[in-house]
């Protein structure tokens, strides 16, 4: 019985291979239908925030939406002949979720530039020990830095509970409380640390270099911060890795950085105390820089040293305070050049722009200025007044990285790097996880404000459709896909393809209607932290229509559109056009129809606009292929007038690799 058993399986699975063989299940790479998704994935941490009522479906903070705030205290001393920084800071947690927490992660992102830690494509131009945390009390508690891991046997007493620390060594460590910090409620930090600044000329990548020898410091993410805690997944404790960049908490800083005289500090915040390490006439200049239409000197080249740009002794201690921000970064030299100008912001008025730099790169900065100042203005036009008392250029190693009121950077990048003032130090946004919500709409703005510099109407055609060359490379991540682990094309992920998905969101709703609904949910989040999924459902009710599909492709996949043009013919004075669509993603059918320049009286359409005398744009809506077509006959009555030319998609919205097969006749 067992043989007469084998030998059936046998015969069968011969055959059904011998069925496959000649038969394949699928022949051909393009298919004849398709399935359209017309909603948006909805992740656990994004369900809870629903099911809590922090989030819901308007895109604007819920009633219930809470968030951490972090005020930090702190004191730093740089000692330029170790490169190092000795510190100590207070931080005041403010508990507003409705849980306790039993736990506090720390971000220790300066421990990337140990040799023993994960790394993305960023090399640090030297190892060093990282961050050394010497020292942590929570509420007055002292955490033991050394407690071994918890080995706990079976039927093992367990061991009194106490403040343990794991993860010192690396970016991300954890504190583990034994009394949880209730519920709205307050509990103090204290830690003690030292780091140093790594320089050299091995660095790559943004963070990298912190110094330029032992002349000029450009600290940044320096000293231990709390990580994000929000109501969506708690703490966020994926590891600084160097690409992407930071998510963190609002709060105030109180910064007294200690440095040598005659060394000239810039930071995050306003300067408290000029008379008290400037001279008089640097600090008198210092306190008119709004009187100038100009720009002023307040530091020259010839004024360097103790006595000169300081005032003269050991050391000077340099207090900055900043409310509502995210970070604190700053910079010192004993070498800098140091001028300032002004920006008009509407509904606000002037505020100062300083710029530092050595004297051997001020060439990089002879249009700095200029081009801040108009980034601030046309920026504030655009989403919503600067926010900050003053911003400040600081040169150095990296010369294209943010933080609150600080920009690393020349004349470069100045439009770029002070566009983040609104996202991520304006609307704090998770840039390790969804860069695009950051450098994305960096990019798009910075289209709008080179065109306005230029004094020319910005131009988004062709975006869209451009990102069909793209569409399909396996490199590629999905936008939603946490750009801290987003390989190679990191970079087109997080920056370049937010701007070719809002160029094809302007084919569809237009372009200023796009910009307005954006500015209005740059109020609704101002200071606060939307996730992707408030961004979708605000920017839906926006523009009035239901874009689930739209986002589910752009954000979720990385599909094209594929268009094309496959037939035309005309009869009885209706014309057909027969619309083909071989990628996943859909879109609307836009038709530009040209005329002859004579004949018949065009017939007007109700889907149809015309552009000039002999020109008509002729639309369809994208649920023409939600029943799963790939083609559509659309149909045109204008009449006996004849046609001479038929173009899909004239505007270059839609990704499309192949734009050759887009116009009729061929």
């Amino acid at each position: 019985m067992r043989k007469i058993l084998f030998f059936l399986c046998l015969s069968s699975s011969v055959a059904f291979a011998q069925q496959n063989t000649t038969k394949p299940l699928r022949s051909s790479v393009e298919t004849d239908s398709r399935v359209i998704r017309q909603d948006v994935p909805m992740t656990n941490s994004i369900r809870k925030a629903f099911d809590e009522g922090s989030r819901d479906f308007s895109g604007k903070p819920g009633a219930n939406y809470w968030q951490l705030e972090t005020d930090f205290t702190i004191k730093a001393t740089l000692d330029p002949s170790t490169q190092t920084i000795t510190g100590s800071e207070k931080i005041l947690v403010h508990n507003n979720s409705k849980e306790d927490m039993t736990s506090i992660v720390l971000r220790l992102d300066h421990n990337v530039f140990r040799g023993d830690v994960p790394r993305g494509s960023s090399v640090p131009a030297e190892n060093t020990e990282g961050m050394i945390v010497t020292s942590i009390k929570v509420a007055g508690e002292s955490v033991d830095l050394n407690a071994p891991p918890i080995q706990r046997r079976r039927n093992e007493p367990a061991a009194a509970p106490k403040l343990t620390v794991r993860g010192l060594q690396s970016t991300v460590a954890t504190i583990t409380l034994v009394n949880p910090i209730k519920a709205g409620t307050t509990a103090e930090v204290e830690i003690d640390w030292h780091t140093k600044l790594p320089g050299g000329d091995n660095g790559r990548g943004h963070r990298m270099t912190q110094r330029f020898d032992s002349t000029l410091f450009q600290p940044t993410q320096w000293f231990p911060r709390l990580a994000k805690f929000d109501d969506l997944r708690g703490w966020e404790t994926s590891l600084y890795l160097g690409p992407a960049e930071f998510h963190n908490n609002f709060g105030k800083f109180d910064v007294s950085l200690t440095v040598p005289a005659g060394w000239i500090v810039t930071g995050t915040g306003v300067l408290q105390n000029p008379t008290e390490v400037l001279t008089p006439s640097v600090a008198e200049r210092f306190a008119k820089v709004l009187d100038s239409d100009g720009e002023v000197t307040l530091v020259g080249e010839d004024e360097k040293g103790p006595g000169k740009a300081t005032k003269a002794g050991d050391q000077l201690t340099w207090r900055f305070v900043a409310d509502k921000v995210n970070d604190f970064a700053w910079a010192t030299s004993d070498r800098f050049i140091w001028k300032a100008t002004k920006a008009d912001i509407p509904g606000k008025g002037p505020v100062p722009i300083y710029m530092v730099f050595i004297p051997e790169r001020a060439q990089f900065f002879e249009k700095a200025g200029e081009n801040t100042k108009h980034a601030l203005e046309f920026y504030s036009k655009l989403w919503a007044p600067y926010p900050f008392p003053q911003l400040t250029l600081q040169d150095g190693p990296s010369a294209g990285m943010e933080y609150p009121m600080v920009i690393n950077s020349n004349q470069g990048a100045a439009d770029h790097e002070a566009a983040h003032q609104w996202w991520p130090m304006m609307v704090g946004t998770n840039e390790t996880r969804y860069g695009w919500m950051d450098e994305g709409f960096n990019q798009y703005m910075n289209i709008l404000s080179a065109a306005d510099s230029r004094g020319v109407d910005y131009n988004l055609d062709g975006l869209g459709q451009s990102y069909g060359r793209i569409s399909g490379m396996e490199d590629e991540a999905p936008m939603m896909w946490s750009a801290n682990d987003a390989g190679n094309m990191y970079g087109f992920q997080t920056y370049s393809k937010t701007p070719l998905m809002l160029s094809m969101l302007g084919g569809i709703v237009g372009d200023e209607a796009v910009i307005n609904a954006m500015k209005k949910y740059t109020a609704a989040w101002t200071f606060k932290h939307p996730s992707p999924w408030d961004y979708m459902f605000f920017m839906n009710n926006e523009l009035g229509q239901n874009l689930e599909w739209f986002w589910n492709y752009w954000l979720f996949t990385t599909e094209s559109v594929e268009g094309s043009i496959q037939n035309v013919t005309t009869s009885n004075g209706k014309t057909t056009v027969k619309v083909h669509q071989a990628g996943e993603m859909p879109s609307p059918i836009v038709l530009k129809v040209e005329f002859e320049s004579e004949g018949a009286a065009i017939k007007k359409l109700a889907n149809a606009e015309m552009i000039d005398a002999t020109t008509a744009e002729v639309t369809w809506p994208v649920s023409v292929w939600f029943d799963g077509s790939r083609t559509f006959d659309a149909v045109m009555d204008f009449g006996d007038r004849k046609i001479k030319a038929i173009t899909l998609d004239p505007h270059g919205r839609f990704p499309d690799k192949d734009k050759a097969d887009n116009v009729w006749p061929r």
